[in-house]
C-alpha cells in the first residue's frame, strides 16, 4: 500500500504537534506519523513529575496551558494538555505507526516507508520533518550485571522502593529528584555520581537544596567522585571516578537506578544521508530553515541537539522551529498566535 504527500511528520511529541496545527491552519497536505502513542516521551517520565518550564513557556498552537494550582504542570496535566489540543484542532496523528525508513527519490521526492502491526507501507512526500525527540535509549554503562532484573534505566515512581535498599547512579535533575521522592517514600537511598558535587544547572533549583539537606542529614548515603564497576544481585562495586583517589567499596542495594541520561536515535538521518556533526552528533541544519544537509529533509524540537550532554534545548526554546519550517515549506509566515513566541533562553545548542 503506498500513498503520496506534501508532507510527512515524524513523531507527535509537542513541537511535532505544534507544527502539524500550522499546516493544517495553512492548508499543507500533510501525514502525521507517530510510533507509540503522541506525547509518549513525557509519558515516559516519572509520574506526577513537575516540569522545569513554566506553563506559558511549554504551552503550544496558541492554546493556554492552565494548572489546578497556578504551578508548574505535572506529567499528567501536561499530557491531559497535549490531548486536549489534539482533539480541539482535529490533528489527524496516525499512532502506532513505526517509521522504517526515509529514502531521497529522484526529482526531490522522499520515499517515507512504515510498518504498522506487521504490515509495511510507503509514503511519497516532497518534505520530510523529523520531530523525533533525543531520548530514545538509555545511555549503557557497559559494566557487568546492569542487565538483571532488579536494574533500571527509568525511574516510574517511588512506591516499590519502600523500606529498600536503593542505589541511584547519577547527578543530574532525573537523579537527584529519584532519590529526594525515593528517600521520603520511604526508601533507604544511595546514591553515586561520578563529580564531587551536584551542578546547580543541571538540578531543579527546588530540588538541590532538598537533596542537599537530606545528605547532611546522612538520610541519603552519597558517594560523590565514584562510579559503579559490577552489580550483583544484592550489592553494588563502586570504584573511584577517573583522577579521583580511594579504594573501590561494595554497596548494598536492593534495586539500582541507573539514571545516567539517554541517547538520540540517528539512524533515520543516517539513512537519508544527512550529515551529522560533533560528539552529540546532531544534524547539520540551516538555522534559517531548520533544512538538513539532503534537501526537503527537516528537523524540529530537541532532535535538533542530537544527544545532549548538558541539556540546552527543550520544548520552550524550539518553537522557533515550526515558524522557520513552514516557512521554508509553503513560502509564507505561520497564521499569527499558532506558535508559542514566549522568550527562549537559547537558539540553537552548541556541540
Amino acid at each position: 500500500m503506498s500513498e503520496s504527500t506534501n508532507v510527512v511528520i515524524v513523531g507527535a511529541g509537542p513541537i511535532g504537534i505544534e507544527l502539524a496545527v500550522v499546516l493544517k491552519k495553512m492548508g499543507v497536505d500533510y501525514a502525521h506519523l507517530e510510533g507509540g502513542q503522541m506525547g509518549g516521551t513525557i509519558a515516559r517520565f516519572p509520574k506526577q513529575v513537575r516540569f522545569f518550564s513554566s506553563p506559558e513557556r511549554i504551552a503550544i498552537a496558541g492554546v493556554a496551558l492552565r494548572t489546578v494550582n497556578q504551578e508548574k504542570a505535572t506529567r499528567e496535566e501536561y499530557l491531559a494538555y497535549l490531548r486536549a489540543v489534539v482533539e480541539q484542532f482535529d490533528v489527524p496523528v496516525r499512532t502506532g505507526v513505526e517509521v522504517l525508513s526515509v529514502e531521497p527519490e529522484r526529482g526531490g521526492a522522499f520515499t517515507v516507508r512504515t510498518r504498522r502491526r506487521g504490515v509495511e507501507s510507503e509514503i511519497s512526500a516532497r518534505h520530510v520533518v523529523l520531530a523525533i525527540g533525543g531520548m530514545h535509549r538509555p545511555r549503557r554503562l557497559g559494566i557487568p550485571g546492569e542487565d538483571l532484573p532488579h536494574v533500571s534505566h527509568d525511574f516510574d515512581e517511588p512506591h516499590r522502593f519502600f523500606r529498600e535498599r536503593l542505589l541511584i547512579v547519577g547527578g543530574r535533575n532525573s537523579a537527584a529528584e529519584a532519590a529526594v521522592r525515593c528517600a521520603r517514600a520511604g526508601a533507604r537511598v544511595t546514591m553515586s555520581y561520578r563529580r564531587e558535587k551536584f551542578d546547580s544547572s543541571s538540578v531543579k533549583y527546588w530540588i538541590l537544596p532538598e537533596l542537599e539537606g537530606l545528605i547532611r542529614r546522612r538520610v541519603v548515603q552519597f558517594h560523590p567522585a565514584t562510579v559503579p564497576a559490577a552489580i550483583g544481585p544484592e550489592t553494588v562495586t563502586l570504584k573511584p571516578a577517573e583522577g579521583a583517589p580511594g579504594d573501590a567499596i561494595e554497596v548494598p542495594a536492593d534495586f539500582v537506578l541507573l539514571l545516567v541520561g539517554y541517547e538520540m536515535d540517528t539512524s533515520l538521518l543516517e539513512g537519508a544521508g544527512a550529515e551529522l556533526e560533533g560528539p552529540s552528533r546532531k544534524p547539520k541544519l540551516d538555522p534559517d530553515t531548520m533544512m538538513t544537509t539532503v534537501e526537503g529533509l527537516y528537523v524540529a524540537g530537541v532532535a535538533v541537539a542530537g544527544t545532549q550532554q548538558r541539556y540546552r534545548l527543550f520544548i520552550e526554546n524550539c518553537h522557533p522551529h515550526v515558524t522557520k519550517i513552514a516557512r521554508a515549506i509553503t513560502g509564507e509566515q505561520p497564521p499569527a498566535g499558532l506558535v508559542n513566541d514566549a522568550v527562549t533562553r537559547f537558539d540553537l545548542p552548541e556541540s
